[in-house]
């Protein structure tokens, strides 16, 4: 097994969306710091995925597109900019992983039942295997990441833990 990880659409500008939303990525971040921290010390790949929408201002540059500070991104991480929800679709995604050797991708980031889901679907198309972190996915519903959740393969971050030694 060789992993990547996903980290997609930690954006600043869903913070926004509600207080709910804001709280779900706030949890979801203490998770996903702590794979990002699990995949460096492996020096397993991190790759940051961020959506574009011009029609909504979420551009590069725009403060909105930004990363919130309490993420451990780096920019020497691999980043892949988006339009659609399946992170693969239109994006140099799925030639990185074949260039990284990656065949398993774990799946971080909002929006559980959107994007993330769309990405989870996307990889298997792609032979790759997609393995969701337990804890790591955000949403406006909170019904859906224990929805998502239940119906893809999921991992805990102490077995990932154990599965990366």
């Amino acid at each position: 097994m060789r992993p990547a990880l996903l980290v997609i659409d930690v954006q600043k500008a869903f913070f926004k969306f509600s207080p709910t939303t804001a709280q779900s990525l706030h949890d979801a971040i203490e998770y996903i710091n702590a794979a990002i921290t699990l995949f460096r010390e492996k020096h397993l790949p991190i790759i940051c995925i961020q959506h574009v929408d011009e029609a909504e201002n979420l551009v590069p540059g725009v403060e909105g597109f930004e990363l919130p500070e309490e993420l451990h991104i780096l920019p020497a991480d691999l980043h892949i900019h988006k339009v659609y929800g399946n992170s693969f679709t239109r994006t140099p995604l799925a030639d990185a992983l074949r260039e990284l050797d990656v065949d398993t991708v774990i799946i971080t980031g909002f929006c559980a039942e959107y994007c993330v889901l769309s990405t989870y679907r996307g990889a298997e198309d792609l032979d790759l295997t997609p393995i969701i972190l337990r804890g790591s996915l955000a949403s406006s519903t909170l019904e859906n990441i224990r929805f998502v959740e239940s119906i893809n393969d999921v991992i805990s971050y102490g077995a990932l833990e154990k599965v990366l030694a």
